[in-house]
């Protein structure tokens, strides 16, 4: 029998139908699967579908966010943006893309929304099928299925961490205190005096965003942060400059002294964060940084304060560790993150060794007998989610279907011990889901042989070569060659300067200026020279 066939039958549970669950369904079209999505909702989007209150087991966010990623960065790469879109996008605008996208590629039907996956157990045979029992509820009936695979996309902003015994003296507090998830508008704080604990994102977007009419505002920081504009070198969007194949193979070529110091210099480049208490800790780590493009104005106008972690609280105040008081306070928040949780999964799958997240690239369960569950979406890095998870559940799929095999348990957790000890030099924790994007997703792009050659291109298409090499890494660069290439990669990349520029020149003075690459080329390599000579003339 044609070993192709018997694959066009496999059956795959897909969990959520976020960005993470829509590439999945996608990757499992393109490759002859039968992909089923549960979604808790009635709608897609996950994290980024606004509802004026919180949900449990859902990911929540409030109003006012807006994406950290520029449309060139986060989109899909067969599918660029409409050109009239803005750089930086309000969630409302990307739940529109989101739903452009679903319907472009026909994935809705394929979506069983409303309904709630409660179970997934390993089938009685799974050491022989790789199956799966996925057992889901729905207007109060249970149901069970078999399927062949499972692709787990529900998110890691689902389970808030609230770390009260953390915080001694908190239950005296007898103000209201509640985590970030829960916060929507600012209107409730006209007036009042607030301490959010937390320095992320979410943290200082709502400081910001509160202090306009608040009282008073203080963040309260454990180790700090660098923070970082969307608006980068000569007023382009930061991920377009920052995040190139070149300055990626700078940074990972450089002796470690020169690139921390190279890091740090960036990152101090907008103003100087030991001046507004945010400095972090160990400032050479490559944490992700926080993005506000109002943050430091605010603390200069003095609307936000910033101080270090809370030491205790009173009834109606908390001291900080360095003895100062805020007295008075009116309203807590915990911008302390989330914790990433599968409740309806046997723990012991994902964490397979004293109680860590044990995963093959952070896909891949390593133990397992069969290949036939991939958890796509749990990784964070300087790049866009949307890429990521789209290369994740292209090669997922690829292994499901049995065109790419995964090496042996041995040599997957000898990678996995490998890139622990990289996170814990460059993030500060072995443990942690953050890493190197573009590193990344060159390793994913390799097994399905979706990674440019670099080298060739420059011998056959200059012109591209440049800007895939120098350019910004955009997502179209994951489909140019290989399985699932796309015909318009190749225009969508020579033209993505004049998508960006197109919703900021509405009023026309001039020709729209595209970086110059030579001049930011020399001036990359300035600083690194500039360090190496000095060096050599105090040896």
């Amino acid at each position: 029998m044609n070993s192709s066939l018997t694959t066009l039958g496999k059956r795959v549970a897909i969990i959520g139908a976020g960005v993470s669950g829509l590439a999945s369904i996608r990757s499992c079209l393109e490759e002859g699967l039968e992909p089923t999505c549960f979604e808790k909702s009635d709608d897609i989007g996950g994290l980024w579908k606004f509802l004026d209150r919180a949900e449990e087991g859902r990911a929540s966010i409030y109003q006012s966010v807006f994406t950290n990623s520029s449309k060139e960065m986060m989109c899909f790469p067969d599918f660029p943006y409409p050109d009239d879109f803005p750089n930086f996008m309000h969630n409302r605008k990307l739940q529109e893309y989101l739903v452009s996208f679903a319907r472009k590629k026909n994935l809705l039907r394929y979506i069983k929304f409303k309904t709630l996956v409660s179970s997934v157990k390993k089938h009685s045979n799974f050491s022989i099928t790789g199956q799966w029992v996925i057992t889901s509820e729905k207007d109060g009936k249970q149901e069970s299925s078999v399927f062949d695979a499972v692709m787990i996309c529900s998110g890691h902003h689902v389970y808030p961490n609230l770390p009260k015994e953390s915080f001694p003296g908190l239950k005296h507090f007898k103000g209201p205190y509640f985590h970030s998830r829960d916060y929507k508008e600012p209107g409730m704080f006209r007036g009042k005096r607030v301490l959010v604990i937390g320095l992320g994102n979410s943290g200082c977007d709502i400081a910001a965003e509160i202090s306009r009419t608040a009282e008073k505002v203080i963040i309260s920081s454990r180790s700090g942060s660098w923070v970082m504009s969307r608006v980068w070198d000569d007023g382009y969007p930061w991920d377009m400059l920052f995040i190139t194949r070149f300055e990626t193979f700078l940074k990972n070529t450089l002796p470690t002294a020169i690139a921390d110091w190279w890091y740090m210099k960036q990152m101090n480049s907008r103003f100087k964060h030991e001046n507004y208490g945010l400095m972090p800790l160990n400032g050479a780590l490559r944490k992700e940084p926080v993005f506000n493009d109002e943050l430091p104005a605010c603390i200069l106008c003095g609307t936000v304060s910033i101080k270090p972690n809370v030491k205790e609280f009173t009834e109606t105040s908390a001291i900080f560790e360095d003895g100062t008081t805020f007295k008075a306070i009116d309203c807590v928040i915990f911008a302390t993150g989330y914790s990433y949780a599968y409740p309806f999964l046997d723990e012991s799958i994902i964490k397979s060794r004293e109680n860590e997240v044990t995963l093959f690239k952070g896909i891949f369960p390593p133990r397992l007998e069969k290949s036939t569950m991939a958890v796509i979406g749990l990784v964070q890095s300087l790049g866009a989610a949307i890429p990521t998870t789209d290369l994740q559940a292209r090669w997922a799929a690829q292994v499901i279907k049995g065109t790419c095999t995964l090496p042996s348990v041995e040599d997957m957790m000898r990678d996995i011990d490998e890139k622990m000890g990289k996170k814990l030099k460059w993030f500060g924790k072995s443990e942690t889901i953050q890493t190197d994007y573009i590193t990344y997703m060159d390793e994913l792009a390799t097994f399905i042989g979706a990674k440019p050659n670099i080298l060739w291109l420059f011998l056959t298409d200059p012109k591209l070569a440049l800007e895939v090499f120098f350019g910004p890494c955009c997502p179209y660069q994951f489909r140019l060659v290989g399985p699932g290439k796309w015909p318009g990669a190749r225009d969508a990349i020579l033209t993505q300067w004049d998508r960006t520029l197109r919703p900021t020149t509405t009023r026309v003075v001039g020709h729209p200026q595209r970086p110059s690459f030579f001049f930011r080329c020399l001036k990359l390599l300035a600083i690194p020279v500039l360090f190496i000579a000095i060096l050599l003339m105090l040896i």
